[in-house]
């Protein structure tokens, strides 16, 4: 399973210790359109693990900081966008599933250029 997580993303004082991640790449990007409160650089973190799946959404929606920011994974066959207590979860290629996370994404205040995750690496 792969993923990319936003550092900044995590609430402050929030620890993922517990769970085995692998990272494949460290990066820092200048963001152009940041939403309210967001920063201007973030530091991204591409990951792998074995971790199952719902166990890493359930673990990462605790601990992303709310509102605007979001971590997607996807496994073979599924695609999971995680926010600040919510999961959505859809099988690879499921424009609807895909359509509902990004509403929910525009609600939080993630600004159109962010819904930027995909389905496969």
């Amino acid at each position: 399973m792969h993923g990319v997580l936003i550092a900044e993303s995590l609430r402050v004082g929030a620890e993922l210790s517990e769970l085995p991640l692998t990272v494949l790449s460290l990066r820092r990007v200048a963001v152009s359109t940041p939403a309210p409160g967001q920063p201007s650089a973030w530091t991204l973190l591409s990951f792998e693990t074995d971790v199952e799946p719902e166990r890493l959404a359930a673990r990462l929606s605790e601990v992303l900081d709310a509102p605007g920011y979001y971590v997607d994974f996807h496994t073979d066959s599924e695609v999971f966008v995680v926010f600040a207590g919510r999961v959505f979860r859809y099988a690879t290629g499921d424009e609807t599933g895909r359509a509902a996370a990004a509403d929910y994404a525009r609600s939080m205040g993630v600004p159109e250029s962010q819904l930027d995750w995909g389905d496969t690496d």
